[in-house]
């Protein structure tokens, strides 16, 4: 019989407060990320699309939509925080600490800031971490807080059938 691959990720078991991780590898956003994004969510904001428009502004050129940065410093953190969720429970204290530009290398960090069992959802748990992405010159230029619900290992695999 054909043995699937073992799970990765981490499971409600695995969390503790305090644990932390360094998200690899970093992400160059480019401009055509910026000005597809931007498009994409019908955010037509010159700052993110016209370099003429944004050349005249206390930056000088074009920034990256806030959003593309949330959606990718969130993806960076899934392989450790997020791989094996139940569902993303919510967002908070969302904060653009510094200007991210075209060309700048995004990095992140998470700590895990709480754990509970769920006490509506046996062999799950609420997982809560806080996330800082980092530019290539250290600077933090976003900060925020996120819950998952995640099951415990046997959970998970019963789930899937106990192999």
């Amino acid at each position: 019989m054909h043995q699937p691959f073992p799970m990765p990720g981490n499971f409600f078991d695995d969390f503790a407060v305090g644990n932390t991780y360094r998200h690899w590898p970093g992400r160059t956003i480019t401009e055509a990320d910026n000005i597809q994004f931007s498009l994409l969510t019908m955010n037509r904001h010159p700052m993110h699309c016209d370099s003429n428009f944004a050349a005249s502004s206390e930056f000088k050129k074009p920034l990256i939509n806030s959003g593309l940065t949330v959606a990718i410093v969130l993806g960076m953190t899934v392989d450790e925080i997020s791989l094996n969720a139940i569902a993303n429970l919510g967002w908070k204290d969302i904060e653009l600490k510094a200007p991210v530009f075209p060309g700048d290398t995004l990095y992140a960090r998470s700590e895990v800031t709480e754990v509970r069992a769920s006490r509506s959802r046996p062999g799950q748990g609420i997982v809560t971490s806080r996330t800082e992405a980092f530019n290539q010159h250290d600077v933090v230029c976003l900060v925020f807080t996120r819950s998952c619900l995640v099951p415990t290992r046997e959970f998970a695999e019963t789930a899937r059938g106990g192999q």
